[in-house]
């Protein structure tokens, strides 16, 4: 009896947790939402074994690091064209403000932008303090444009 109350339970968490799955899908002819989508996991991706080494979790390795921070830089620019007028659309979690204060949208990019470059000056040497402040720094720029432009749920409110 228990065995069986085991595979139905089993049974059951999988039939929920496939049903939380990934969520509408972007249908947009042009695909804006899931190409910024797919930069902006590229940069977690990139930016998290520089946040490894600020946090002493992971060796600062020169020609590493150096070239996590060029590939963040090259990717700093890129997700910002798909936030054009015909981007606003579900199942979007961007706030209606990155439309509606295109100035401070435009203004919380360069932020980001000007903080990876700082981070980029620091990367080549091993001086882990200026390495965390700048990581510390583009971190603390992507969290202030998320809390100021991104939703926690798809609709963007």
């Amino acid at each position: 009896m228990k065995k069986i109350t085991q595979i139905t339970l089993f049974v059951v968490a999988s039939a929920m947790l496939t049903a939380c799955g990934p969520g509408a899908k972007d249908t947009h002819p042009q695909q804006l939402l899931s190409k910024r989508i797919a930069i902006f996991k590229k940069f977690t991706k990139t930016l998290e074994p520089m946040g490894l080494v600020a946090r002493d979790r992971k060796d600062y390795v020169k020609a590493d690091f150096v070239a996590q921070a060029l590939a963040l830089q090259e990717l700093s620019s890129q997700p910002w064209v798909f936030f054009s007028a015909d981007g606003n659309y579900p199942p979007t979690r961007a706030k209606p403000e990155v439309w509606s204060k295109t100035t401070e949208f435009k203004q919380a990019q360069v932020k980001f932008q000007a903080a990876v470059d700082e981070l980029v000056k620091v990367s080549g040497n091993a001086d882990v303090a200026a390495i965390r402040t700048g990581v510390d720094a583009v971190q603390k720029s992507c969290k202030s444009c998320h809390d100021q432009f991104r939703s926690d749920t798809p609709g963007g409110q």
